[in-house]
């Protein structure tokens, strides 16, 4: 195949509706998979491994952390974690949760320190995209309610939606707040170069949303609707992150201002990859959709390729898809899948 984009063109490409010289191609994967392919293809580094597979994977750029020293094992908001081996790989756990002695904000505006964007150094950024032209960059973006639940802990955080109602209020305030100015700051230092920016919360779960609609509305649209504003404002596409079965809030999300759905976890309740196009395909870019559950760490390469050529066929049909799984590749993918899912991407878009 002859290419005559570099994979910044390619992307911009499909997110303006104009034709590529093909299918862009990005990668999720574990840090354990990561290795393995980088073992398998012999590349000291994942850059390698994008070559070899035509992969079009975006640069992320974050400023330097100088704020108040951040004890071991820990992240901006005091949070805490471990890491739990599940066999073939680890997950980083939360292991305590600093706002969940608090009973009211009063208590929370007295005892705790939010983090804040002057506790990091946003000039570093322009030696980040320096030689990165060809590239599309992310940067920027939030994702709060998981870290809320990270604060409160998990079943506290869900009884606050009902309970405490002014107390998810203030704390996202304070998050969203957070991440507007972060990510305005990196619009600011390196204008134009950011195209790609991850507005995110899970909502979905396999059969269902994993908070009413109702919760979703009051709590998360308004402030997500702000981001996306900010993210069209640097001239950047807002990237809608959520797992699971969100079929019922697409509508919503669209009207917030979404540009793209990612990760399309079409085997999940109402995901169905058919009725997505029909519905949605001429108002969002689909990302992602090659099924992490079960086609790539259990199928065959056939089913791969399968599942890959009829990806193409139905998201593909205004030009409107990049392929990539559809969350992280697992550690216990076969290496022979993941190369079947590239090398059909590229030999067939």
């Amino acid at each position: 195949m002859k290419e005559f984009m570099t994979p910044k063109e390619r992307w911009l490409a499909v997110l303006k509706r104009e034709s590529p010289d093909r299918l862009p191609m990005d990668y999720w994967g574990t840090p354990e998979i990561s290795e393995k392919l980088k073992k398998h293809f012999k590349c000291e580094d994942m850059e390698g491994v994008f070559k070899k597979l035509h992969i079009d994977h975006p640069v992320s750029i974050e400023p330097r952390y100088i704020g108040p020293e951040i004890s071991w094992q820990s992240d901006v908001y005091g949070c805490k974690y471990r890491k739990v081996d599940y066999g073939t790989g680890s997950y980083s756990e939360c292991i305590n949760h600093p706002l969940a002695e608090f009973g009211s904000v009063e208590e929370i505006d007295k005892n705790y320190v939010w983090p804040s964007a002057d506790w990091y150094d946003f000039s570093v950024l322009k030696k980040q995209v320096e030689g990165k032209d060809a590239y599309p960059i992310s940067g920027g973006g939030s994702e709060p309610f998981l870290t809320y639940k990270y604060l409160r802990g998990d079943e506290q955080a869900f009884v606050d939606l009902i309970e405490n109602s002014e107390i998810v209020e203030y704390c996202l305030d304070k998050m969203y707040s957070f991440c507007y100015e972060y990510t305005r700051r990196i619009y600011e230092t390196v204008p134009g170069k950011v195209y790609i920016t991850y507005v995110a919360e899970d909502l979905g779960g396999q059969e269902d949303l994993i908070y009413s609609p109702a919760q979703i509305k009051k709590f998360f649209i308004p402030w997500m609707t702000k981001m996306m504003g900010l993210v069209h404002q640097a001239g950047a596409y807002a990237f809608f992150h959520s797992d699971g079965a969100i079929r019922k809030i697409i509508p919503d999300m669209i009207k917030a201002g979404i540009d793209v759905l990612n990760p399309v976890q079409w085997r999940c309740k109402g995901m169905e990859r058919v009725s997505l196009q029909r519905d949605f395909g001429e108002k969002i870019i689909f990302h992602g959709g090659v099924d992490n559950q079960q086609t790539l760490p259990f199928g065959t390469v056939e089913d791969v390729r399968k599942e890959v050529m009829e990806n193409i066929e139905i998201f593909g049909k205004n030009g409107g898809y990049i392929l990539a799984p559809c969350h992280n590749i697992q550690a216990i993918t076969p290496v022979e899948n993941i190369i079947a899912m590239y090398e059909t991407g590229y030999k067939h878009s």
